[in-house]
């Protein structure tokens, strides 16, 4: 690969390249090549690249457990033994030029809060910065995600002046659904009709926006008490897609 050298790096009037033999920060290779060198590096450790996310490497031993989550260029370590954890960063440490930000407090629009009880997961500040975009902030608050035994079909209501803005907020709300497990079944009913949108979709997902302001601070408690247990929970619906006629189910674990 070859790349233009800097202004004023030739004489005037000579035409030269520079031939790259490593990837530099900023070109598209270069997060393809340090992804390659960061799993080399994790893999000599012993870590593992889990099949369901290439971004997540696992290490066990006996009863500790290690987990490495990479998103861009920063690196999200968990486990329940700190010595492990230490030698983790030692070992990364002679690899790699990396800066320690110590115990996690906010990562992707997720804030974590520790405290002796547990940990504790919000999207605070997400769900303000949705309702701000959506100019919901002033809007009357709601109790529940959406209407008692509404139904939505893609026939009624004329379509949206823009879709663009309804994919975008249904999105956003995907993504809220990792620590507000009680809106999923709103959302993916919303999700069904990203491709023509219509006004009772929309208002519908404004319903939902004012249940959330409701509850912005709610999130998910994990107890330092708590069994290391799964546990499911399954409900479902008969036939409640107008469309259609099939039933809903989800689950929960």
């Amino acid at each position: 690969m070859v790349m233009h050298p800097p202004p004023s790096y030739c004489p005037q009037g000579e035409k030269r390249f520079c031939r790259l033999h490593k990837s530099l920060y900023g070109l598209k290779q270069a997060s393809r090549q340090w992804y390659s060198k960061l799993s080399h590096v994790l893999t000599l450790a012993g870590f593992c690249q889990s099949n369901a996310n290439h971004n997540l490497f696992i290490t066990t031993m006996g009863t500790m457990f290690t987990a490495i989550l990479i998103y861009v260029d920063d690196i999200l370590v968990i486990g329940n033994n700190l010595p492990t954890i230490t030698t983790l960063k030692n070992h990364l440490a002679t690899a790699f030029k990396i800066k320690d930000l110590g115990n996690l407090k906010y990562f992707l629009g997720i804030e974590i809060t520790r405290s002796l009880a547990g940990i504790f997961f919000n999207q605070r500040k997400y769900i303000l910065d949705i309702l701000s975009d959506a100019s919901q902030l002033g809007s009357r608050p709601a109790y529940f995600p959406m209407e008692q035994h509404l139904k939505l079909n893609d026939i009624d209501g004329a379509l949206v002046v823009d879709p663009a803005s309804y994919r975008r907020l249904v999105g956003r709300l995907i993504y809220l659904t990792i620590s507000h497990p009680d809106i999923a079944y709103t959302v993916n009913l919303l999700s069904h009709f990203m491709h023509a949108p219509r006004e009772p979709h929309q208002q519908t997902a404004f319903r939902l926006l004012q249940y959330l302001k409701t509850i912005p601070s709610y999130g998910l408690f994990f107890s330092s008490t708590y069994s290391f247990q799964l546990s499911a929970y399954c409900d479902s619906n008969w036939a409640s897609c107008p469309m259609t006629q099939w039933s809903t189910t989800d689950f929960v674990v």
